[in-house]
């Protein structure tokens, strides 16, 4: 049965600055808006500087920066209080590894493969580099090794809270060996350490880890004495000394100590060649964990449990989904964990797990049903009420206008392939390589295939991973299902197009292994195990690779239309009819009717406003491309000539017209409502959030610039151009141009913003709320959209009783939107059942006016709710400073309902009855007064 316990939510950020007693004191508000569940951000414990709780270093306690458990419950009882309740994000690929605060990852530093910790992450133990034989790489180092090993910046210090011996280096701390610490002591030459070298002599590298640690434990116990008392102190002092003197002759011992361990320091720019163990993409700091083991289950998820047994959560999201080995069988394993303890929390509270999952789908793609998932966390819906608010006849003449500008002839596909080469071939070595490897074991293992090299496996490899249509396959030991079967047809037929004569029999081998066909053949088999790692190797890369490629590079280097440009989207589909959305919106109620709708997350890469109006450009092409004519010209005297070094002929202007473009983009898309064009500090404020934004920009474009290796000077000139363009001393005409067109296309994107706002209210699936989006949200990438919200101006905003005239009138203040939203919220938790379990009917348009607008009908039993929206509205609005659409604009324009409906209804957002007569709705009369309508029937009067 579908649920009706989870009616909306409001995703949450909690950090240092916002902690559960911040949140606890928003309860109020959040219920007056109409949000049954807040939807927090991780809150296990994260590193101390983590803004965002993604790098979590113990997930066995909750995070005492946001007010530990006893914080958490008080946030939980208060929303209990108020009828409302709590879904938790949880991490279950990765943790934060950085610095020195998770005890796993410096037990495994410590140990090494010994530790009971050292197979819980996904470390290659047997790496065929000599160097990292039974080692982990510690890509932390900010130079190359040597040099930091010359500088004395590696110092041997000694911890007396742990009795431990490490290696410090900043703010990141490298356990030394216990086995290492008699050669240590014996540098003091000191009779008061000869105990304790006896007992450290004694560790037998031989014995399980039981025994040794119970020997190290007392070791550690009677060095913490020693230091405790000032003759031992000094000892152990002139011990570490030693090594940490200035003469090359003490580092090189140093040195030889720190081979001995049992990690590699290394030059952070090495973790992209040489990384041995899984990443969170190409995050150093985050390492990826094996879920899929018990124990590891077990570990980092007890604290879940018993928060979910005892009533205090109500669900979780699962971030990352694509980063575990073995999706479905871990969200499975999840769900019947918590279906058997829903029995044991309060009986007001036995609802089923609610449990979502943080998953792109391609075009045409659904989540696997097999999983057992209420559904995503909504990107999928975020691209499709997009899409359908932009204007197909926008797409040739943007493209042409892009085209032309920069000399682009790529569309968006071939970018994305272009970024797998570079990403493959710079950024993800390490990971290719892992997986190559792991290919060319089963190669050699075969007596038909021992021939075929490590070279030719990576050709063939890189051509599978440059064409593979999705995020990843979920192949598991039974083999493909169909409709990963489909995939790897369609990617073995575009890498054989691409590959040489000789390699083109490669791809379907390496897919044939990667289809599990050795695996059924004999699933006890060596050549078995040998196929499950690879496969794991391929599955686990494909989603690093697929987010890399597009939405950290393509985006940034296909402009065409910026508001195409987000997180699960392809940019190659510009727009989507209502026919197609009205289609989705039936398959989603029908497969995940309690999915989650979002339109703003904390990983947008413009926030739900900007993005509308940008999207008004597809509306007026013509209009934007003669204002950039304009600009080029206005602004050329900013721009600068770069001369690289290295080739002095090869000199460019910057900023390069790709970067133009998409600023200009930016900057009108972004412009806050109460912006004026005198306003020198706020000018200056908004350009360094665009400059921010720029730079962000053109490293993740990795080719003028990158994170690795920054191009200052372009980035320089770019941010100069910025800069002078806003301000007024300097480009008051420009100023002028875009301050004037940025209210030429508010109210085109003000109505986007409002019909996509009461989509996300009404049509299948779970509405969530990002913070602070509930008045209009112009913010960009991270961490811009991490932006603290200032609440009190919201909560006095919706607690002033202003008629809603008022509010249309003031419009740009964003009072419209938060009625909007809070009207329909608070429908809907009257009103569960019909939007948790109605149906969906798309209802017919006819007339002069049918292609603006988009209209249903959500039914179950009497109740049913006719959803009305405009779309397009650009011809519609010649006077482009009010909100509202004339009337007459919609000419005979009639809505046609099903059985002939005659009834009284109300709109639900602006309290209006309207009578339903003979089954259709004459729109002129129906946006008599708002352009916007969702009225509330009883069918059965």
């Amino acid at each position: 049965m579908p649920r009706t316990d989870i009616t909306a939510t409001i995703r949450l950020q909690f950090h240092q600055g916002f902690t559960f007693e911040d949140a606890l004191a928003r309860i109020p508000y959040f219920a007056k808006l109409g949000i049954s569940h807040i939807y927090a951000s991780p809150l296990l414990t994260a590193r101390s500087s983590s803004t965002h709780g993604y790098d979590i270093v113990d997930p066995t306690q909750i995070d005492a920066k946001l007010g530990g458990e006893a914080g958490f419950r008080r946030l939980v009882e208060g929303l209990r209080d108020a009828g409302m309740g709590l879904i938790m994000d949880i991490v279950p690929n990765h943790m934060g590894i950085g610095g020195a605060e998770n005890p796993w990852w410096q037990h495994i530093f410590e140990w090494g493969q010994v530790s009971p910790y050292a197979t819980w992450f996904d470390i290659d133990w047997h790496s065929p580099d000599p160097a990292l034989h039974n080692k982990v790489l510690a890509p932390f180092l900010g130079e190359p090794y040597g040099d930091v090993l010359n500088k004395g910046e590696l110092k041997l210090a000694y911890v007396q809270d742990t009795g431990q011996i490490v290696v410090d280096y900043f703010n990141n701390r490298f356990p030394v060996s216990p086995f290492d610490y008699p050669e240590i002591l014996r540098r003091a030459d000191n009779k008061l350490l000869a105990p304790l070298i006896a007992c450290l002599d004694a560790l037998d590298r031989q014995q399980p880890y039981p025994a040794l640690e119970k020997k190290a434990a007392q070791a550690r116990h009677m060095l913490q004495e020693l230091a405790s008392v000032p003759t031992g102190n000094a000892a152990l002092e002139s011990a570490l000394a030693y090594y940490n003197q200035d003469n090359s002759e003490r580092r090189m011992q140093l040195h030889a100590l720190l081979e001995r361990q049992h990690y590699r320091l290394t030059w952070w720019i090495n973790a992209a060649d040489e990384i041995n163990w899984r990443r969170f993409f190409e995050v150093s700091e985050l390492a990826g964990i094996r879920a899929e083991l018990d124990e590891v289950f077990e570990a980092t998820h007890a604290l879940l449990f018993s928060l979910y047994r005892e009533g205090l959560v109500d669900g979780v999201r699962l971030d990352h989904i694509d980063g575990l080995a073995h999706p479905q069988k871990y969200c499975n394993k999840l769900r019947q964990r918590l279906q058997r303890l829903s029995r044991h929390r309060p009986k007001h509270l036995q609802h089923p797990p609610y449990i979502i999952a943080e998953k792109i789908l391609a075009p045409g793609e659904w989540l696997r049903s097999d999983w057992n998932l209420d559904g995503t966390t909504g990107y999928e819906f975020m691209d499709q009420v997009s899409a359908v608010l932009h204007d197909p006849r926008g797409a040739r003449p943007l493209t042409e206008c892009w085209q032309r500008y920069t000399g682009d002839q790529y569309d968006f596909a071939r970018h994305v392939r272009s970024a797998r080469y570079q990403l493959l071939s710079e950024n993800l070595v390490g990971e290719f390589n892992a997986a190559a490897i792991a290919i060319h074991r089963i190669a050699r293992a075969e007596i038909r295939t021992r021939d075929y090299s490590l070279a030719a496996i990576k050709r063939a490899l890189m051509e599978i991973l440059a064409h593979f249509p999705a995020y990843r396959s979920y192949v598991e030991d039974t083999g493909p299902a169909p409709i990963d079967r489909e995939m790897l047809e369609q990617t073995a037929c575009q890498a054989r197009r691409t590959l040489g004569l000789v390699d083109k029999p490669l791809v379907d081998i390496i897919l044939g292994w990667l289809s599990a066909e050795l695996v059924v053949a004999d699933p006890g088999s060596a050549l078995a195990d040998l196929s499950r790692r690879a496969m794991t190797r391929f599955q686990q890369l494909m989603p690093a690779l697929c987010a890399k490629s597009m939405e950290d590079t393509a985006f940034y280097r296909f402009g065409r239309l910026l508001s195409r440009n987000e997180v699960g989207s392809n940019p190659d589909i510009f727009s989507l009819s209502t026919e197609d959305f009205h289609q989705a919106c039936i398959q989603r109620r029908e497969r995940f009717p309690a999915t989650m709708l979002a339109t703003a997350t904390h990983d947008h890469k413009r926030g739900e406003d900007t993005r509308m109006r940008i999207a008004a450009l597809s509306q007026v092409p013509q209009r934007w491309e003669s204002l950039l004519q304009e600009w080029f010209v206005m602004n050329a005297r900013f721009h600068q000539n770069i001369f690289p070094e290295e080739n002095l002929a090869a000199s460019y202007s910057a900023p390069r017209p790709q970067h133009e473009i998409m600023l200009y983009q930016t900057l009108i898309g972004a412009w806050p409502y109460h912006l004026q064009i005198d306003d020198d500090e706020g000018l200056k404020a908004y350009a360094e959030r665009l400059n921010r934004w720029l730079i962000k920009s053109i490293r993740e474009a990795k080719r003028l610039s990158g994170w690795m290796q920054a191009n200052e000077e372009y980035e320089n000139a770019c941010s100069d151009l910025l800069f002078h363009i806003l301000d007024p001393e300097h480009s008051l005409p420009f100023l002028q141009s875009a301050y004037s067109f940025v209210q030429e296309i508010s109210t085109i994107g003000a109505v986007n913003s409002l019909s996509q706002t009461i989509l996300r209210m009404t049509t299948p699936g779970i509405p969530d709320l990002y913070q602070g989006t509930e008045i209009w949200d112009f913010s960009l990438l991270d961490p811009d959209n991490r932006s603290p919200v200032e609440y009190e101006p919201r909560e006095q905003l919706l607690a002033t009783k202003v008629a809603l005239d008022e509010k249309i009138t003031n419009w740009q203040n964003g009072g419209i939107k938060q009625h909007f939203i809070q009207q329909l919220l608070q429908f809907r938790r009257q009103h569960a059942a019909l939007f948790n379990c109605g149906d969906y009917q798309p209802l017919k348009v006819s007339g002069a006016r049918a292609a603006h607008l988009l209209a249903f009908m959500r039914t179950e039993g009497s109740h049913a709710l006719i959803v009305v929206v405009p779309r397009l509205t650009a011809p519609l609005m010649p006077e482009r400073q009010r909100l509202l659409i004339s009337a007459d604009a919609w000419q005979d324009t009639i809505v046609h309902l099903p059985d002939r409906l005659n009834t009284e209804a109300y709109n639900v957002i602006s309290g209006q009855p309207y009578h339903v007569y003979a089954g259709q709705i004459l729109v002129r009369d129906l946006f008599s007064r708002l352009p916007w309508a969702t009225l509330a029937v009883d069918t059965k009067q």
